[in-house]
């Protein structure tokens, strides 16, 4: 049978530091993220079914990243849970969206995590293809499956 890959894009606005970085990221400062999720899997043949020829419904992947991801994440403030608590213990509306991760929230982190939050969710049959997610216009970082 035929496989075909499902991609349906998002975008959300975030920010990030980057705890200890030598760099100008170790700022506060946003982005405004593309996020590209792509699936695979052989289309649903059975005539009987309305779904007869999908690889799943766009809003079914749609629902799927937006609860996972981007209605968490748009306009949060995501850190490394080592940032010293103290940096963003202010209790004000500033920091209501911070959310604390396990890893330095850089692109490429971001993108790894992202892919085992979707892959865990995905109904049966449709496997994670790819991930892909802009930072900015030019930059960006890719998670492929047959690379893992």
């Amino acid at each position: 049978m035929n496989k075909i890959r499902l991609t349906k894009e998002f975008e959300f606005e975030m920010a990030h530091a980057l705890l200890n970085y030598d760099g100008l990221c170790k700022h506060i400062h946003g982005h405004s993220y593309k996020l590209a999720v792509t699936v695979i899997a052989t289309p649903i043949s059975d005539v009987s079914s309305p779904k007869n020829g999908m690889v799943m419904d766009f809003g079914g992947l749609k629902s799927l990243v937006n609860e996972l991801i981007v209605k968490p994440l748009d306009h949060a403030f995501i850190i490394n849970k080592n940032t010293p608590q103290a940096w963003i213990d202010n209790h004000n509306q500033l920091f209501e969206r911070t959310y604390q991760v396990d890893y330095q929230p850089t692109c490429e982190n971001m993108v790894i995590d992202f892919a085992q939050r979707i892959k865990a969710k995905l109904p049966q049959g449709v496997t994670l293809f790819s991930v892909k997610l802009h930072e900015t216009a030019t930059s960006f970082a890719e998670w492929y499956a047959a690379d893992q």
